[in-house]
């Protein structure tokens, strides 16, 4: 039976998952609230939704089974918590949580519960994830020793403008956001791949020095002046892997955000920004094309009039041929998909999950291995790279 489901936060990102889960056979009614209900109302009337819903509150109140929440970055923790407790199943944009009590906190309710938790980090299918996933289940790589995952996006490249949307008046206080506490875009492509969690990092964080009061400790409500950042962390089992967050860059992140590389024994594979190449020691094999997406929609779509032209790109990119569109419902075949082919996927994930009862993909215990580095990795900048230990919640039971 379809189930019935809440968006909380109508922003620009929240409009792209809406239209999908109204198309999903498995999802009834949708509903939605924001803290501004004119945004509400806009995404209802152009995606055809069920209906609004005051606030927060009575959205736990009302009968829906299940909420999405796409509100700011900061506020997920504990909105998870609040939703799981009052009895609905959580999907929740990056990151998981701002803490590791937050986080322990949601794996405490899902355990409790019986609830669905799922996050939804598009590296998870990002093509070069899917592709070095099936390499290390073939044992193409030997035995994987070091990784990189980039999360590489320029803040002029339309974060200022969506910063701005969601913000308001005292946007740059929240445009500060510490790259590191938003780290799942480049762990997730690892992890998501290699299957090994962090065991400690040493982080290196660069000052900002532009002076625009992004990135200022006087204005930032995080306290950060940290715009760069680069972590080295140690893999269980052995090995390494480095990722860098980056909102200072001199990259077009417009055409790609996230890039990733693997080295093994036998294999590895390189993703730039238009190249990737499986490599091992016969020889090179250029595999762009079977990693390369085709984009969905025009970027000129009236649907993202809302969306910074420089953003448009990664909500309007397809899948890709690595992908398998053989398991996503006939409805989606039209549907607009976005940053590189991942929505359909992570959307398909968390309603298969909600109706069949199984963990989802990225479930709490693997959101908390995409979340968890970071927020220790940032520690660790603030401290001049000392090197820190990172807790790990496991495996989910079962």
């Amino acid at each position: 039976m379809p189930f019935s489901l809440g968006i909380v936060g109508a922003g620009q990102f929240a409009g792209q998952f809406a239209k999908l889960f109204r198309l999903h056979p498995g999802v009834g009614g949708v509903h939605v609230t924001d803290l501004l209900p004119e945004r509400a109302e806009r995404l209802v009337a152009r995606h055809d939704l069920a209906g609004t819903v005051p606030d927060f509150a009575r959205m736990l109140d009302s009968d829906v089974t299940a909420v999405a929440l796409f509100t700011q970055r900061w506020t997920h923790g504990p909105l998870a918590v609040q939703a799981l407790r009052a009895g609905k199943h959580v999907y929740s944009a990056v990151p998981m949580a701002v803490s590791r009590e937050e986080i322990a906190a949601i794996i405490e309710a899902v355990r409790e519960t019986g609830l669905t938790y799922m996050m939804g980090e598009t590296s998870h299918y990002n093509p070069a994830t899917v592709y070095a996933r099936e390499k290390a289940a073939e044992g193409a790589f030997g035995r994987l020793f070091y990784a990189e995952g980039d999360y590489v996006h320029d803040m002029d490249l339309g974060f200022y403008e969506a910063y701005q949307y969601s913000g308001g008046e005292n946007w740059k206080a929240t445009a500060s956001y510490p790259p590191l506490l938003y780290p799942t875009h480049s762990l997730g492509g690892v992890l998501g791949a290699w299957r090994t969690h962090a065991t400690s990092v040493s982080a290196i964080g660069v000052r900002d020095d532009r002076g625009d009061g992004v990135f200022d400790k006087e204005v930032s409500q995080f306290g950060n002046d940290f715009s760069n950042a680069t972590a080295l962390f140690e893999a269980e089992g052995g090995g390494s892997f480095r990722v860098n967050e980056f909102r200072r860059v001199g990259y077009p992140s417009h055409i790609r955000e996230s890039r990733f590389r693997f080295f093994g024994t036998e294999g590895s594979l390189e993703q730039l920004a238009t190249v990737s190449l499986w490599q091992d020691k016969k020889g090179v094999l250029d595999v762009s094309e079977h990693l390369r997406t085709v984009p969905s929609l025009s970027p000129d779509d009236p649907s993202l009039r809302d969306v910074a032209p420089a953003l448009r790109d990664a909500f309007v990119s397809g899948t890709a041929p690595v992908h398998d569109r053989s398991r996503l419902p006939a409805e989606f075949a039209q549907a607009p998909n976005g940053h590189e082919g991942s929505h359909h996927f992570l959307a398909d994930d968390f309603v298969g999950a909600v109706s069949s009862g199984r963990l989802p993909t990225v479930n709490a215990w693997v959101a908390a291995r995409y979340t968890l580095p970071g927020i220790v990795a940032h520690e660790s900048a603030l401290r001049d790279g000392e090197r820190l230990r990172i807790p790990d919640f496991g495996n989910p039971p079962g």
